[in-house]
C-alpha cells in the first residue's frame, strides 16, 4: 500500500490509472485501502482534467462504487462525492445508471448526515438530468416526500435546499410527482424558502417550481392556504424600486404567479374564504402607477370574476374592496379603467347598500362622468355609462338620483338609451324610469334640458328599433306622464301619433302597452 502514498512521483494520468487499477482488483472493499485511491479520483475530477470522468466510467469500477455505497461504510460520503463530480459529464451518466449507482444512492437520502445528503442529491440529480425514464422511476421510488422532508429538516442549509429545489424543478412536470406533492406539505416549505431567498438564482428556481406546480388545482389551493401569495407580495415589495434586470424579472414572474394562483378554474367562493382579494388589491397598488400592464390586466380580471357570485359581493364590500378600487381609479390607463369600472358594476349588482354608498360618492361620480365622455375609448365610455345606470337601478335611492343629477349624469343616461347595444339601451331606460318614479319633480327640469322626450319619440318611430327597447321606452313615457310639464311636451310633439302607430304592431305585448299609455295620455291633465 505504501507505493500509493507518495503520489507526487507520478503524473496525474499515472496516478489515476493506478488508482483505477487498485480499485478494480479490490474485492474486499477494505475502507483503509480504498480511501487513498478515492482521494486520487476526487482530486483528478475536481481539477476538471479533460476525459477523467470518461476514463473512470470506462475502467469498470462503477459497480464497485455502487457496492461500496450499498454497504454504508465510512467511505460512503466520499464515494457519493466522487459519483457527483463524475456525473457532471453528460457522457458518463448512462453508464452510471447501468452500474446501478442510482438505486445504490437512493436509500442514502434517508441519512441524517447533511454532507452525505448533499453529495447524494447532487449525484442523483446530475445522473438523471434530462432523462424522463429515470425521473419517472425516481418518483415511483418515493423520492418526492424525501426531498420535501429534507427541506423541512434542514431549511437553513442553503446548498442542500438548493439541490432539493433543483430536483423538484426537474420533476415538477410529472403528474405522479404533483400527486405525491399534494400529500407532503410542499406549499409551506416553498413559502418559507421564498422568504429566505437572497439571490436571484434561488428565487427563480422557487418561482419556476411554483409556476409549474401551480398548474395543479389541488396544489394551487394549498399554495393559497399556506401563504404563498403573501410571500410573493413581500418579495415584490422588497425588490421594488431597484433597476437590476434579475430583480425586475423576479417581480414580473411573481406578479403573474400571484394572479394565476388567485384565478384559474378555482371556486370563486372558496378563494374569497381564503381572503385572496386584499392580496390582489395589494398587487394592483404596487403596479398601478408605473407597473406592469399585463399584471394589472390579469389582477383586474381576477377581481371581476370574484365579484360575480352574490355571496362574494357582500364579503368583498366588507373587505373594503370598493374603497380600495376607488383609490385605484387614479390610473390613466384605459384598459385598467375599463376593468375597474366593470368590477364596481359587478359589485353593486343586486346590492342596494353598495349601490347607495357608491352612488353618493361625488369624487367617484366626477371620475365616472369624465369616462362617460372618453371619446377615444368606446369600452371605457360604455362601462362608465353602465355603472352610472347600475348605481340608480340597484340603489333605487333618491339621494343617488340627486347626486347623479347634480354631477350632470342625466344627459349621459339619455344618450346611453340610444346606444347601438340593446342591453345598454334597456339598462339606461330602466334607470331613467326608476329616477322618474322616485322623484319626478326633481327630474322634470334635467329631463327637459337634456331633451329626453324628443329622444324617446325618435326611438318609438325608429322602424328598425328592437321590440324590447320600444317596450321599455313606452314604460318610461308612462312614468313621465306623471309630470304636467313633460306631459305637455309630449302633447306638443304629438307623442300620441307615435304611440298609435304601435297599437297595430305585430308584437301583441307591445301593441297592448302602447294602447294603455295612449289612454293615460288622453286623460285630462
Amino acid at each position: 500500500m505504501g507505493m500509493y502514498t507518495s503520489q507526487s512521483r507520478f503524473s496525474v494520468a499515472d496516478s489515476l490509472s493506478d488508482a483505477l487499477k487498485a480499485i478494480s482488483v479490490s474485492t474486499e472493499l477494505i475502507d483503509e485501502e480504498l480511501k487513498p485511491h478515492l482521494d486520487t479520483l476526487l482530486t483528478v475530477l475536481q481539477e476538471k482534467k479533460k476525459g477523467a470522468a470518461e476514463e473512470i466510467a470506462a475502467s469498470g469500477i462503477l459497480p464497485t462504487l455502487a457496492q461500496t455505497l450499498r454497504k454504508k461504510s465510512p467511505l460512503t460520503p466520499q464515494v457519493a462525492l466522487v459519483v457527483a463530480e463524475m456525473a457532471r459529464e453528460a457522457a458518463v451518466r448512462e453508464r452510471c445508471i447501468e452500474a446501478g449507482l442510482v438505486t445504490a444512492l437512493l436509500p442514502l437520502l434517508k441519512s441524517s448526515d447533511q454532507d452525505l445528503l448533499l453529495h447524494t442529491g447532487r449525484a442523483i440529480g446530475r445522473i438523471c438530468f434530462d432523462n424522463m425514464v429515470q425521473q419517472d422511476q425516481l418518483v415511483q421510488s418515493g423520492v418526492i416526500p424525501r426531498l420535501v422532508a429534507i427541506m423541512q429538516e434542514y431549511p437553513e442549509n442553503d446548498p442542500l435546499v438548493n439541490v432539493c429545489l433543483l430536483a423538484l424543478c426537474n420533476l415538477a412536470d410529472i403528474d405522479s410527482a404533483r400527486e405525491a406533492l399534494t400529500e407532503v406539505g410542499v406549499a409551506e416549505v416553498l413559502a418559507t424558502q421564498l422568504g429566505r431567498a437572497q439571490d436571484a438564482e434561488r428565487r427563480h428556481v422557487i418561482l419556476e417550481v411554483l409556476g409549474s406546480l401551480g398548474e395543479s388545482d389541488v396544489l394551487k389551493l394549498q399554495f393559497v392556504e399556506s401563504g404563498v401569495p403573501q410571500a410573493l407580495l413581500e418579495m415584490i415589495r422588497s425588490l421594488q424600486g431597484g433597476s437590476d434586470n434579475h430583480d425586475l424579472c423576479s417581480i414580473k414572474i411573481a406578479s403573474n404567479l400571484i394572479v394565476s394562483l388567485l384565478l384559474g378554474d378555482n371556486n370563486c367562493v372558496k378563494m374569497l374564504e381564503l381572503s385572496v382579494v386584499p392580496h390582489i388589491l395589494d398587487l394592483l397598488e404596487l403596479h398601478v402607477d408605473e407597473g406592469d400592464v399585463s399584471v394589472q390586466h390579469a389582477a383586474l380580471s381576477a377581481l371581476r370574476n370574484l365579484a360575480i357570485p352574490a355571496t362574494n359581493k357582500v364579503r368583498m364590500l366588507e373587505d373594503g374592496v370598493a374603497d380600495r378600487i376607488r383609490s385605484l381609479l387614479r390610473s390613466d390607463m384605459p384598459p385598467v379603467q375599463f376593468k375597474l369600472l366593470g368590477t364596481l358594476r359587478m359589485m353593486v349588482d343586486g346590492q342596494e347598500e353598495a349601490a347607495t354608498v357608491l352612488g353618493k360618492d361625488e369624487v367617484l361620480l366626477a371620475r365616472v362622468m369624465e369616462w362617460c365622455e372618453a371619446r377615444d375609448h368606446a369600452g371605457v365610455r360604455g362601462e362608465a355609462n353602465r355603472l352610472l345606470a347600475a348605481l340608480i337601478r340597484h340603489s333605487r335611492a333618491s339621494e343617488v338620483i340627486s347626486a347623479v343629477t347634480k354631477a350632470d349624469g342625466v344627459p349621459h343616461l339619455i344618450s346611453m338609451a340610444t346606444s347601438e347595444h340593446v342591453i345598454m339601451q334597456n339598462e339606461a331606460l330602466v334607470a331613467l324610469a326608476i329616477a322618474s318614479a322616485i322623484d319626478i319633480e326633481a327630474m322634470e327640469e334635467p329631463f327637459r334640458e337634456a331633451g329626453l322626450v324628443p329622444t324617446l319619440q325618435k326611438m318609438l318611430d325608429d322602424p328598425v328599433g328592437a321590440v324590447e327597447v320600444k317596450f321599455s321606452t313606452i314604460g318610461l313615457i308612462c312614468s313621465l306622464a306623471n309630470s304636467r310639464l313633460l306631459k305637455e311636451e309630449m302633447e306638443s310633439l304629438n307623442m300620441k301619433e307615435s304611440l298609435s302607430k304601435l297599437s297595430s304592431h305585430t308584437s301583441t305585448k307591445l301593441a297592448t302597452q302602447a294602447d294603455s299609455v295612449l289612454a293615460v295620455l288622453s286623460e285630462a291633465s
